[in-house]
């Protein structure tokens, strides 16, 4: 009896250690990129420029007329330097005009990721978007946008709101490793975010199961092992 439980103990620990074994070398090695990486350069800090902007404009060149729309909410912004009011976060109303803008186009979101992104970097491509997957690097943020891509071994890509100019994010290469490691490391392969999913919860149940059988082993092995010892002393009196 003692050999057959042995026998299984050691069959349960070897399998589940292979299974396990695997995510734990993707843990491992995503935990190693993780804490030897800048997050702010994982955030594309670095392809940013400081560059000032107009925060305010003169009251004498409000232009709204509040009597023929309900505001709910107002924010002032600025599309390539021209003052705009954002109404009721969907409308764009030009502040010395009044007149609405009904989307950002093309050439202003280039222009708008050109007075973000460093000039050392050139625009290869627009396009726009007005969906993206699960697994989209752009995935979880408002649509449509305007996907701006830049020259050069880093892929840059800076994203620009087309509802209101606002400038969203930049993606790159060393944030797409960090993006495929952060799902390996969730397990989460379904939209990479989720950090409560059901494999996680229970790769994590195995893996304490692995560890607490090889303790088992070790002690069941050890406890056999003394005992053989003490036999073949008492053999030679």
């Amino acid at each position: 009896m003692r050999k057959n439980n042995k026998y299984y103990l050691r069959k349960t620990h070897r399998y589940l250690g292979v299974i396990i074994g695997i995510q734990f070398l993707f843990w491992t090695i995503s935990g190693l990129y993780f804490t030897w990486t800048d997050l702010d350069e994982i955030h594309g800090d670095h392809f940013l420029r400081e560059s000032a902007q107009q925060k305010s404009i003169s009251s004498s060149s409000f232009n709204l007329d509040s009597d023929t729309m309900n505001i709910q909410s107002l924010e002032l912004k600025f599309v390539n330097r021209e003052a705009y009011f954002w109404v009721n976060d969907s409308i764009l109303i030009n502040a010395k005009t009044g007149k609405s803008k009904p989307e950002i186009s093309s050439e202003e979101a280039k222009a708008i990721a050109r007075n973000k992104i460093k000039d050392q970097y050139i625009i290869s491509e627009v396009n726009f978007l007005t969906k993206t997957g699960a697994h989209h690097e752009f995935r979880g943020r408002d649509l449509p946008v305007w996907q701006i891509e830049f020259e050069g071994s880093e892929a840059l890509t800076a994203y620009v709101d087309s509802k209101n100019g606002d400038f969203q994010t930049v993606r790159h290469r060393d944030w797409r490793w960090f993006d495929f490691l952060w799902m390996t490391h969730t397990m989460d392969y379904e939209t990479r975010d989720d950090f409560n999913n059901t494999l996680i919860r229970a790769f994590s149940f195995f893996g304490l199961l692995t560890v607490s059988s090889g303790f088992l082993l070790f002690f069941v092995t050890t406890k056999i092992k003394r005992k053989k010892k003490a036999k073949k002393s008492s053999n030679k009196y």
